[in-house]
């Protein structure tokens, strides 16, 4: 069993044996014991995790297609509309040298990658399909990401949804500025125009609905992390 099944099957962290519980208890020590768990937990990941390492999903694993599921926190799709917010653009800002908006137009003129791989969700599961977009460490060139930068946040226009990342994962080889799924434009089920996704996070880490990324010194939490999933998230 490889650290991701590992990982899968052992319940994703030792947070989880607290949230049910920190829920009915918000006292300043079943915080602490939260918090407490969160980072043992992150520890354990960061050892297991080597940033060189890549997914792959087994050849016998089926495309999920039409039935890889959707989530959002809106309470209706997500669409950006044109004729109320403008033309979408993906802001990067933050630690870099040269703050950018790229158009699709723009993110398709850069290097294109295609995977294959695992989507792992916090629940158990895990889903097949093609990603295609933009790795992100070639738009962090491209901006001039500074070395100061500790931490990603992946902003979006679904009501205000967020998550933070560590640098590492972000500039993973295989995390992606996703445009495309299954060799179609992303649709709003699952994100569109664009979202963040990579096989060493967790489904929740991966802010769909993109409006902005920013690069910073320290870690600011995201939407599940304030309401006591683990901030790390690794697979």
């Amino acid at each position: 069993m490889d650290r991701r099944r590992f990982l899968s099957a052992g319940g994703f962290s030792l947070t989880a044996a607290f949230l049910a519980a920190c829920k009915l208890d918000r006292s300043p020590r079943a915080l602490r014991l939260l918090d407490l768990a969160e980072h043992r937990n992150e520890g354990v990941e960061r050892s297991l995790f080597h940033h060189t390492s890549m997914d792959r999903a087994k050849d016998d694993a089926r495309i999920a297609g039409v039935a890889f599921p959707s989530y959002f926190i809106s309470q209706t799709v997500p669409v950006w509309d044109e004729r109320v917010r403008g033309p979408w653009s993906l802001e990067v800002s933050g630690l870099v040298e040269n703050p950018m908006k790229f158009t699709l137009e723009d993110l398709r003129r850069l290097p294109f990658r295609s995977q294959r791989i695992d989507h792992f969700c916090v629940e158990g599961w895990n889903a097949v399909a093609v990603w295609q977009g933009v790795r992100l460490s070639d738009i962090a060139r491209v901006v001039g990401a500074k070395s100061d930068a500790g931490y990603v946040d992946f902003q979006s226009f679904d009501d205000d949804y967020h998550e933070s990342w560590d640098i590492e994962s972000a500039m993973h080889p295989q995390t992606l500025v996703v445009f495309a799924m299954d060799d179609h434009m992303l649709g709003p089920a699952h994100g569109a125009p664009a979202r963040i996704h990579s096989p060493i996070k967790l489904g929740y880490k991966s802010t769909k609905y993109m409006t902005k990324i920013v690069f910073l010194p320290q870690r600011n939490g995201g939407y599940w992390s304030d309401q006591g999933y683990e901030w790390y998230g690794g697979v």
